[in-house]
């Protein structure tokens, strides 16, 4: 793994310089074209997300900017309104809150096993 980061670039950016208004007008039109800011895509976490991909042997990665974010996501990816999933109460207070209170809202349900 030291060798494959080795090669990666940080970009220490925000926010992306443009020539005009109109290019970056465009840009948010069709967000797909270029990066316009970095909490909608960053070089430097799409190049993690490819190496992290490539050394599991997946299409694709996603990083996230927390742990909770991340249980969020993988949860919302597989469960809809109606559905439910089974936890152990082992585990930290947001993720508690999130499973009980949030989920309960959205309507799914945490069954915690004790």
């Amino acid at each position: 793994m030291k060798g494959v980061l080795q090669t990666l670039k940080i970009v220490q950016s925000t926010t992306y310089v443009y020539d005009s208004t109109e290019e970056v007008a465009a840009l948010f039109d069709d967000p797909m074209k270029s990066l316009i800011y970095s909490r909608f895509g960053n070089p430097t976490v799409m190049a993690v997300e490819d190496k992290i991909a490539e050394l599991e042997g997946g299409i694709g990665a996603m990083c996230t900017t927390s742990g909770q974010t991340a249980v969020l996501l993988s949860l919302l990816n597989i469960c809809n309104a109606g559905d439910s999933f089974i936890s152990t109460m082992e585990i930290n207070g947001g993720s508690v809150n999130l499973f009980s209170h949030t989920f309960r809202r959205l309507g799914i349900e945490c069954i915690f096993w004790i």
